[in-house]
């Protein structure tokens, strides 16, 4: 990806429960960014949030949930980001994706 570049930035939200072809989901969906060849992804675990069930999942020391809030970060090119999204859609079953649009100012790896 060039540098100080016009990019987009998908956000997908899952559970950390949730499972395609008997891996978690959400590295699933890393595995085929990087087959796409794209940027780079990032897996954040949330401590709290609820979706679209209204269901509270939590981390809290009373309340253990094994389905804690998973948000997948990733930035590269409109193009390159719109065909990923179509590719893997049709297999995130619950979840909410966003799209906007980022500048980036440097991609470089160590030297």
């Amino acid at each position: 990806m060039n540098t100080t570049a016009e990019g987009r930035l998908l956000r997908i939200f899952i559970g950390e429960s949730d499972k395609r072809a008997g891996i978690p989901l959400y590295d699933w969906i890393v595995k085929q960014a990087r087959e796409h060849q794209l940027a780079g992804a990032t897996v954040i675990r949330g401590l709290e949030g609820f979706g679209a069930h209204g269901r509270l999942h939590t981390a809290k020391i009373l309340r253990q949930s094994t389905d804690l809030p998973i948000v997948i970060e990733i930035v590269d090119s409109r193009e390159k980001i719109e065909s990923f999204l179509a590719a893997i859609e049709g297999a995130i079953a619950g979840g909410l994706a966003t799209l906007e649009n980022v500048e980036v100012r440097f991609y470089r790896g160590e030297t």
